[in-house]
């Protein structure tokens, strides 16, 4: 009886699992600066909920913050590694799933916004000269402007990326 011949990996397969190198047009591009700032700017967000005395519908505003925190941490190392395509379905279309991502961010973060706007709004009772009791307001209120530039830059983002698909390009950089 004759053994079968040895299974091959998929040429494609072969080719995803090169050695790792930095991808520096990213790093240095506009959408990998744009990913840094809505790094910063959505850690900005939820620790200032997190490190405040939230209670209602703040725990979606701070749900949403972590979730597109981690989702664009993962995106960002992907992308400046250069290993997207290790990603199964999306990788081959991988500068969609930027778009959709930022604009999926940005609508819930408008959302997330504007609870913080109301809850800054509720609590403004609490801003007076000399009101002695601990009040969320001043954390609010800062978490609705990061909220705000989170929202910004994911809109951005999501312009940039649309253009480029517009104008023929398949790679984010």
């Amino acid at each position: 009886m004759l053994t079968p011949p040895p299974r091959q990996p998929p040429p494609q397969a072969r080719a995803v699992r090169g050695p790792v190198r930095l991808q520096r047009a990213f790093l240095r591009g506009p959408l990998g600066v744009l990913r840094l700032l809505q790094l910063l700017a959505g850690a900005a967000f939820w620790i200032t909920i997190a490190t405040s005395r939230y209670q209602g519908p703040v725990h979606f505003a701070l749900f949403v913050s972590v979730l597109f925190w981690l989702l664009t941490l993962g995106l960002y190392f992907l992308t400046l590694l250069g290993k997207h395509e290790l990603v199964p379905v999306l990788g081959s279309r991988w500068l969609v799933v930027n778009v959709a991502h930022d604009l999926l961010a940005a609508a819930l973060y408008g959302a997330a916004t504007g609870i913080m706007i109301a809850q800054t709004q509720s609590h403004s009772y609490c801003n007076l000269k000399d009101y002695q009791m601990a009040c969320a307001y001043h954390a609010f209120l800062a978490a609705a402007v990061c909220g705000g530039l989170c929202l910004g830059l994911y809109l951005l983002s999501a312009l940039y990326g649309c253009c480029r698909r517009y104008q023929g390009e398949q790679e984010v950089a």
